[in-house]
């Protein structure tokens, strides 16, 4: 065999070789999640493995968690559900952003005139997955909800860390975590072990019982931080709250009460009159003597939490709670 044809054939097989890794690169069968082709990016959500564009045209986004997010990294929306967005959010007078109502009153048939890309559904609309995929099937559906039996923090991290995939904002979203992770050691550092811990939710001027691990919102927030509740009854999910008597809560004398304050974000969002739930501890007899009320030991979530359940409100609260204990120390 001659040189010249040595060098043909070293030729062929090497150009064989690059196009058989670029198919392999592009091919969604054997390209790994997180990882990318020319055209897409792979990652993994509830549903399995999901093909994205690289750089989609057009976002539908229904998930409440993930709006303060996309907004911080500049990802323009075709179409949301407005309504329940945080009036903080400068989505909320985007005029260019297609109104879809709200879980209750959806206008779902508005997605497909956004003709996106990609769909980032979840939390109150994730019972119209199905509808949404059947609507517009060429679009990709992304589904981040907490998964039971998942710890939450590390749900909200990888619900972040994926949207930062999906968007090439990798770096963006790892500040975030990182963000995250320090006000969880903030927290734990400041925190003295001995001290009752007690989460309400504030609602249509009542305060209701927020349980350690399942009661909404603040339910989790006690396995994040190694928190001992002040009084562990059977609790729910419920978006107000459990109903435990006012005095039940006052009997069980935490040194901490948590607050989320639902009606601050949806009465207030709607221009509605109610009573803040500073306003309601304050008044309550039944909570005067009780050390956290005493000792201003009292710390509330976000106004807008209840609507914006983002990494970055959990980071915020968590932050004002170790400001609150560092300063008791």
């Amino acid at each position: 065999m001659t040189t010249s044809l040595k060098r043909r054939i070293a030729l062929i097989s090497g150009l064989a070789a690059a196009l058989a890794l670029t198919a392999c690169a592009t091919d969604p069968e054997t390209t790994e999640p997180g990882t990318t082709g020319d055209d897409t990016v792979q990652v993994e959500d509830n549903h399995g493995t999901k093909t994205v564009p690289a750089n989609p045209t057009s976002v539908v986004a229904t998930d409440n968690r993930s709006f303060e997010t996309l907004e911080q990294w500049e990802i323009e929306l075709s179409a949301a559900p407005v309504r329940l967005m945080s009036g903080e959010l400068a989505y909320k007078t985007d005029e260019s952003i297609v109104d879809l109502g709200t879980h209750n009153e959806p206008n779902l048939e508005a997605i497909v005139a956004a003709e996106p890309d990609v769909v980032i559904n979840g939390n109150r609309f994730a019972q119209y997955y199905g509808d949404i995929e059947s609507l517009v099937p060429d679009a990709t559906m992304i589904e981040l909800d907490p998964r039971d039996g998942e710890p939450f923090d590390a749900e909200l991290r990888r619900q972040t860390e994926v949207l930062g995939e999906v968007f090439g904002k990798q770096d963006e979203a790892e500040q975030l975590v990182a963000d995250f992770d320090a006000s969880i050691e903030r927290v734990e550092a400041a925190y003295n072990g001995d001290q009752k811990v007690m989460a309400v939710i504030t609602s249509g001027g009542e305060i209701n019982y927020a349980a350690p691990g399942s009661g909404r919102t603040l339910g989790p927030v006690f396995e994040i931080l190694g928190l001992t509740p002040a009084l562990e009854v059977e609790g729910s999910t419920d978006h107000q709250g459990d109903d435990i008597s006012v005095e039940a809560i006052a009997q069980s004398n935490p040194d901490w009460i948590l607050v989320m304050d639902r009606d601050a974000a949806v009465s207030a969002n709607n221009g509605e009159e109610y009573t803040p739930a500073n306003a309601l501890l304050a008044n309550s007899e039944a909570l005067q003597n009780v050390t956290a009320v005493q000792q201003e030991q009292i710390v509330y979530m976000p106004a807008d939490t209840y609507i914006n359940e983002s990494i970055q409100t959990y980071t915020e609260f968590f932050n004002s709670l170790a400001d609150a204990m560092e300063q008791a120390n």
